[in-house]
Parts: C-alpha cells; sequence; structure tokens
C-alpha cells in the first residue's frame, strides 16, 4: 500500500517540478530531476544489495554411524542492516520541537528560536542534528537487532566457526568489529539520501514537497521492488522454474 501511494505521486510531483521550472519552460529542471532519480535508485539498489559475507565452516560429527556437517556456508551482513527504520525514527524525533511550540502557543524566544531552526527544514542546525540522528539511530537498530554474542553461541553449539577465530568470544568480538566497520558507510548513506530532498529545495527553489526521489520514498519503493523480484524468484524456483530473472 505505501509502495503504490508513494509512486502514485511520481507523474504530479514531477509535473509541478516542470511547471515550477525557469530553463526552457521548466523542461531542465524535470530532465535533471529525472537523471538524479536514475542515479539515486542506482545507488541505492547497489548498497541494498551489498553485503558483506562471513565464511563458516561446520566440523564434521560422527553421531552413531552416521557424519553430520562438515559443509561451509557464510553469515551475510547487509551494509544497510537497519532499513529505512533510522530516518523514521530520526524525522519522527525532530517533529517533537515544533509540535511542543505549536501545542504551547507561546511566543517566547524559546518557541521563536525552534521555530526558526527546526521547523523549515532547510536550516543547518536541523540539517546537522536530522544527520547525526539517523547515524546514531542506524547504530542503535542494529545493536538491538543482531547479537553477536547469541549467533557465536549458536554457531559453538552446532560445531561451526569461522576460519581463523576461535569459537565463543572471539568470533562475537570478531561479528561486532565487522559490524561496525560495514554500518558506518551504511548510516552515512542513509544520512545522505534522506537530504537529498533538502538540497532538491536548495536547488529548485520550493521543491521539497514535490521532490519525489528522497528520503524514505525511494528507499521503500526500492526496498519493496527488490523484495517482490526476490518472492517471484523463490515460487518460481521452488516449482522448478528458471526464474524471473537471468
Amino acid at each position: 500500500l505505501m509502495f503504490i501511494s508513494i509512486a502514485a505521486t511520481f507523474p504530479g510531483a514531477l509535473w509541478a517540478i516542470k511547471e515550477s521550472g525557469k530553463l526552457a519552460d521548466g523542461w531542465i529542471e524535470f530532465a535533471t530531476v529525472i537523471l538524479i532519480g536514475f542515479v539515486m535508485v542506482a545507488l541505492v539498489v547497489f548498497v541494498e544489495q551489498a553485503q558483506r559475507r562471513i565464511p563458516v565452516q561446520y566440523a564434521k560429527r560422527m553421531i552413531g554411524r552416521r557424519s553430520y556437517g562438515g559443509t561451509s556456508t557464510y553469515i551475510p551482513l547487509k551494509v544497510n542492516q537497519a532499513g529505512v527504520i533510522p530516518v523514521i525514527f530520526a524525522s519522527s524525533l525532530l517533529f517533537i520541537p515544533s509540535l511542543i511550540v505549536q501545542f504551547s502557543g507561546s511566543t517566547a524566544g524559546w518557541a521563536t528560536w525552534i521555530q526558526d531552526h527546526f521547523v523549515t527544514g532547510n536550516h543547518p542546525y536541523y540539517i546537522s542534528v536530522y544527520f547525526v540522528l539517523i547515524v546514531f539511530f542506524a547504530f542503535f537498530y542494529v545493536a538491538i537487532s543482531f547479537n553477536p554474542d547469541e549467533v557465536a553461541d549458536n554457531m559453538k553449539k552446532y560445531g561451526g566457526f569461522i576460519p581463523g577465530i576461535r569459537a565463543g568470544r572471539p568470533t562475537a568480538e570478531y561479528l561486532s568489529y565487522v559490524l561496525n566497520r560495514i554500518t558506518w558507510p551504511g548510516s552515512l548513506y542513509l544520512g545522505l539520501i534522506a537530504l537529498v530532498p533538502t538540497m532538491a529545495l536548495a536547488a529548485f527553489g520550493g521543491a521539497n514537497q514535490n521532490f519525489p526521489f528522497g528520503g524514505t520514498s525511494i528507499l521503500i519503493i526500492v526496498g519493496v521492488g527488490l523484495e517482490t523480484v526476490k518472492q517471484i524468484e523463490s515460487q518460481l524456483q521452488q516449482r522448478n522454474y528458471e526464474g524471473f530473472l537471468r
């Protein structure tokens, strides 16, 4: 439903940018936004599909007369492990100051300061706090959704180990180290994607509300599209078809 509701606004938003443009009757701005959209979709697809694969080896075990294990697999750690959640959390948290001013109805100095710095969305204070909150929530969500200690214990229980890393505590420390390393580019990527509408406001003059390729919109569109392709692919493979995409 969110995918359809966002996609349905794209034609109107693009045409509004064309109508408000000044270069070549707005067609240059229109073409520029289309080009930016293609570049952003390619970037989002690349990062959403990117993952660090941690190799895992399972030792052979003899149970009775049968041997189990001896296989190799991997733990996929996505670069953007948190998805779109940090952007939603950060935008929701930044809405609280303006909400407090609106309900208080105050005209004091603190209320005026909040109105000037945290309502329009294009002030450097707002942009800086928004970016820092996205990075923070990206690390926070990854920390609560992926537990390296639990993964290391499960691997040790079933005879699995990472080549070159001892089982148990060293494995958990290694997974935590790798996860922190790949979360940094993922969080910075989320912050840059979320700031695209603000940059569009500066470039196209008032396109903040109508700019279609930015923030949560592009993340939801691409995320749902990729997930749909994966679901179709899995259904086709279950029925012995070649697949949806070669």
